[in-house]
């Protein structure tokens, strides 16, 4: 390892540490950076891999060349294919024009794709085909096209896990680990934090015009450096401007770190400021856990309606169509698979079975429930989808989906 250039690359990206990961994953990128090899950075959410894609391309052939940074978890499935690789007027309904795509744009330089892992298979089979041959086709089109360019990938997603669960093709990931450079989580990184911790409270004081930074003393720090930092540098920085705005004290303690981080290690959720446990009681919980039984509680009804529906057609009791679906309900609400029987005034049926207009509602209710968990987890997580579709046990791609379903991208516009 050439320390005085590991060195020189972390003051020019302001890179702050100096553990052994760290300085490996960067000499490691030195090394690899005037090859055309790609190169799959591995590690969990928020350690910081974005640098090492800049340091690879700045200090490789390319450098003049372009530089273009994908966030593959934040492009729909239904359009990914067009970003990356471009299409041709008219190929999809709304395609009013030509795209050159990612692939084309870059050409030359290099293209760093983040969060490779949510790549749909679909997608991931074109990129093997670039990665083999350079070689690509505009969606719409059929005439091949051939591009230069240098991938790096980043990924905090368990890779041989999802290979094994069929989420990940096994060829790609070979041709994509060429060099594989792991980026230490915080809690490996040991005294790091602590200079993270007073880079973070510098950079607060000097943008806020406050009189002195925060700092700590040598028991917080220890407490700081045994704390395992689930969300890395990124919750590190959020929790250093929370106290540089909020604590009356310049001088950190052990007592007042306490009300900034969790005490529960596996939570990512920030403990409230100046609320001391148990003191009032908040029902936001329950609520949260009211909606997700109602959620869940929303297929198992619509499989309870199928199979009733199922021995009451085996009795041969007579059923009546499904009516139009008006205009202005959306088709989901309705199932056509679910008959409803005819009944007259005092039938028992009618308290056993629901008519079109109260499924509708229901549906319609149970829409509305699911609408409120979508917003609370955004709120409650500051707008970060990722964060919120973690907290409701769903993927990215399916919040981005139900994002757009209920218009929630709208009202934040």
């Amino acid at each position: 390892m050439n320390t005085s250039d590991v060195q020189a690359q972390k003051r020019r990206y302001g890179i702050v540490g100096n553990s052994e990961g760290l300085n490996h994953a960067v000499d490691i990128a030195l090394q690899v950076a005037k090859t055309d090899l790609s190169v799959l950075i591995t590690g969990e959410s928020g350690v910081g891999k974005e640098v090492i894609p800049r340091i690879i391309h700045d200090n490789s052939l390319r450098k003049t060349k372009k530089y273009f940074a994908v966030n593959c978890g934040s492009i729909p499935e239904g359009t990914i294919d067009s970003e990356l690789f471009g299409h041709e007027k008219g190929a999809f309904t709304g395609a009013v024009g030509e795209r050159e795509g990612y692939f084309g744009a870059a050409n030359g330089g290099t293209l760093f794709l983040d969060e490779v892992g949510e790549l749909p298979l679909a997608t991931q089979a074109r990129l093997l085909r670039v990665l083999e041959t350079g070689e690509y086709i505009r969606v719409g089109s059929s005439d091949v096209r051939k591009t230069d360019v240098r991938i790096v990938a980043a990924t905090n997603v368990n890779m041989a896990q999802a290979i094994r669960d069929g989420r990940f093709r096994e060829d790609l990931f070979y041709r994509l680990n060429t060099i594989p450079i792991k980026m230490p989580a915080l809690r490996e990184r040991g005294s790091d934090v602590v200079l993270l911790f007073k880079k973070f409270a510098m950079d607060t004081a000097e943008k806020y015009n406050m009189p002195e930074p925060v700092e700590l003393t040598e028991a917080a720090q220890e407490k700081l450096k045994k704390y395992p930092w689930p969300g890395n540098v990124r919750q590190l920085k959020n929790v250093t401007e929370q106290m540089s705005i909020l604590s009356t004290e310049r001088v950190i303690t052990p007592e007042i770190l306490a009300g900034y981080i969790p005490d529960d290690p596996v939570s990512h959720d920030i403990v409230p400021m100046n609320v001391r446990r148990n003191e009032t009681h908040s029902f936001e919980n329950e609520r949260e856990l009211l909606y997700k039984i109602l959620f869940d509680l929303r297929n198992d009804v619509t499989e309870l309606k199928k199979l009733v529906n199922a021995r009451q057609t085996a009795h041969d009791v007579p059923v009546v169509a499904t009516p139009q679906v008006p205009s202005e309900r959306p088709a989901a609400y309705y199932r056509p698979d679910v008959a409803f029987p005819a009944t007259a005034a005092g039938n028992k049926a009618d308290e056993e079975f629901q008519t079109p207009e109260e499924y509708v509602e229901e549906a319609v209710s149970l829409n509305d429930v699911e609408r409120q968990m979508i917003m609370k987890a955004l709120e409650r997580n500051k707008g970060r989808r990722r964060k919120a579709a973690s907290d409701l046990h769903i993927s990215e791609r399916t919040l981005y989906r139900k994002i757009k379903e209920y218009g929630l991208d709208k009202e934040d516009e």
